[in-house]
């Protein structure tokens, strides 16, 4: 892995159940782990366009590579997300890269807001 290609910053977030004061709970994104890493694939060969309730929805997706961790490997693809320049992304797949303990491959695909 070149080290020179980590170049783009992203936030690992998680999705958690908290407490206010009055006992209610509810649901919030929180930061888990802030790494940096290689981003590529915008315009997968899943990547493009849908029709939605009348509406063309772009659909895009990407990859995320961070090297090796310990909090990196947590992060697994249900309550978890990844925020890249202001955007949003869902973790489709994670993939361990032949479970060499050198990289983690995240499949993304951007959240509509």
């Amino acid at each position: 892995m070149d080290v020179a290609l980590l170049n783009e910053r992203v936030t690992f977030q998680r999705n958690e159940a908290v407490v206010d004061g009055v006992g209610n709970h509810g649901n919030v994104w929180t930061d888990y782990y802030t790494c940096f890493a290689t981003v590529g694939g915008e315009g997968l060969a899943s990547s493009g366009e849908r029709q939605e309730a009348g509406m063309t929805v772009e659909d895009v997706s990407m990859t995320v590579t961070v090297r090796y961790c310990r909090k990196a490997v947590d992060i697994m693809s249900t309550g978890c997300r990844v925020l890249f320049r202001g955007e949003v992304y869902d973790i489709v797949n994670v993939d361990h890269m032949n479970f060499k303990k050198r990289c983690l491959k995240f499949t993304c695909r951007k959240v509509r807001r």
